[in-house]
């Protein structure tokens, strides 16, 4: 399937992140269904989900290293220092062992919104966040790997929860299809990135710039 071929397709077949300072946290009621989760944990010795995540949270505000590195492994603090945006400025609860933190008054790209951490115990273990790139070929691959590995998480870094939503329909088979990436061009509003693979091609449609950073809004896909 040639790279004209796709561009011309994706013609037909095509269907804001100004950061300003955000307000200091301010705590949000937890999840419904996680309102018994404190209890929980005390009752069997462990600290809430909440409490941890919010303990790497305010190091992180204090830029202190060695607090977060107290309840937090080395990878979920190096990725939280290396968080692009604003603080987020609201905590949205816990679904489990997962807690959010999001924003209020910027946007950002991705469905995530902010901030996710995964809580192992007394620690972080993984934390996801909204990504700035500033290619949407980068947002593409990005996706693109994120599906790969089976991580929605993942993808909605780079994501809204449609495309992800579209993306992981299907779970990939490593023994399947190939893909192969054609590239991006140019379409009303932003850019479509196409991947071809034997009997169709997919589009992921990517919006955007450099300044604020792209995201892939929603994937479209042909037969051929």
């Amino acid at each position: 399937m040639s790279a004209r071929w796709l561009r011309g397709a994706a013609a037909t077949a095509a269907t804001a992140a100004l950061l300003v300072p955000a307000s200091p946290l301010t705590a949000a009621p937890a999840l419904a269904h996680t309102a018994q989760a404190p209890a929980r944990a005390a009752a069997h010795g462990a600290a809430a989900p909440a409490a941890v995540a919010k303990k790497l949270f305010d190091a992180w505000l204090r830029r202190d290293r060695h607090a977060a590195s107290r309840v937090a492994t080395a990878g979920a603090v190096s990725t939280l220092f290396s968080y692009p945006f604003r603080a987020p400025d609201e905590f949205a609860g816990c679904s489990g062992n997962a807690c959010r933190f999001v924003h209020t008054s910027v946007r950002v790209p991705g469905g995530l919104d902010g901030i996710l951490m995964v809580v192992s115990g007394a620690k972080v273990t993984k934390v996801y966040e909204s990504r700035h790139l500033v290619k949407p070929s980068a947002a593409a691959a990005y996706l693109f790997g994120a599906w790969r590995k089976g991580d929605r998480n993942r993808g909605l870094e780079v994501a809204t929860t449609t495309a992800v939503k579209t993306l992981f329909r299907v779970k990939y088979d490593p023994k399947g299809v190939k893909y192969f990436f054609q590239g991006c061009s140019s379409e009303p509003k932003g850019y479509s990135c196409a991947y071809s693979y034997e009997g169709g091609g997919m589009f992921m449609h990517v919006r955007g710039s450099k300044s604020r950073g792209y995201e892939v809004t929603s994937i479209g896909y042909i037969a051929d």
